[in-house]
């Protein structure tokens, strides 16, 4: 019961800290409209406090592996596995300044948090729209690329139901081959096991995160683009427990 009721009150907390940053945030957003790159840079700072702080409310105590590869590396695509709403906000804190964020379009109907991604700059896409999906991270290369910003993104394009790895699409590869970016994998263990799916109930842990080392991408070609998301994947897969890497396919 004590259980049950102490993860009760993490999510009230959290909704709380979510809905007053949010608010803040918004009203200087709106001041800021015409000034996208400005409107992206304060929702980061937005995400250094805000994502921490729920991380920490979750119970979460993140260990970042080679943290020094993520500023030290922009600007790039820094792409990572999605198994938890965790891992949203656990984003948000890692990304550094100048990162633009990859959120699917349905976002924007969470309160307080959605509204606050309607607003900042960063990318919403239409998972169920291919065509208009890919104009949009054409024209978010040519954006960042100009402007020196990096690019953060869960190239499952979905959250896994049960932790373990979902095939990479490849719209991180078409970025990278557009900006000219090097990608940045950072492998996240566990955060499935923090916040049951469909529950309030949260685990306290530490949260083991890796940072690669960034992967040059100036030999990809579009021809070759799932490689490319391959091999990635590949990587994810070595790098990650056993209880994340993807089962065999079933025999035929």
């Amino acid at each position: 019961m004590f259980g049950t009721l102490g993860s009760l009150l993490r999510f009230l907390l959290g909704f709380f800290v979510i809905a007053v940053g949010s608010v803040v945030i918004i009203a200087v957003l709106l001041v800021l409209l015409p000034w996208r790159v400005a409107r992206i840079k304060l929702c980061n700072f937005y995400g250094k406090t805000v994502g921490r702080s729920v991380a920490a409310i979750a119970g979460v105590s993140p260990k970042v592996d080679h943290r020094e590869r993520l500023d030290g590396s922009m600007p790039a695509i820094y792409v990572s596995n999605h198994t938890s709403t965790l891992d949203a906000f656990v984003g948000i804190w890692l990304c550094p300044y100048g990162g633009c964020g990859v959120f699917k379009k349905e976002v924007v109907r969470v309160p307080f948090f959605g509204w606050l991604a309607l607003l900042s700059g960063h990318l919403l896409l239409d998972r169920f729209n291919k065509e208009r999906a890919v104009e949009l991270l054409r024209d978010t290369a040519s954006f960042v690329k100009k402007n020196k910003l990096g690019i953060w993104i869960m190239p499952e394009g979905t959250r896994s139901r049960d932790g373990r790895l979902l095939p990479f699409k490849k719209g991180f590869v078409h970025l990278a081959i557009a900006s000219g970016f090097p990608v940045v994998p950072v492998v996240v263990h566990g955060a499935y096991k923090n916040w049951e799916k469909g529950t309030f109930h949260f685990v306290p842990m530490t949260l083991d995160i890796e940072v690669l080392p960034p992967i040059d991408t100036s030999g990809w070609k579009e021809e070759t683009a799932g490689q490319h998301a391959d091999e990635v994947h590949d990587l994810f897969v070595r790098t990650l427990r056993d209880d994340q890497k993807p089962l065999p396919s079933p025999a035929p």
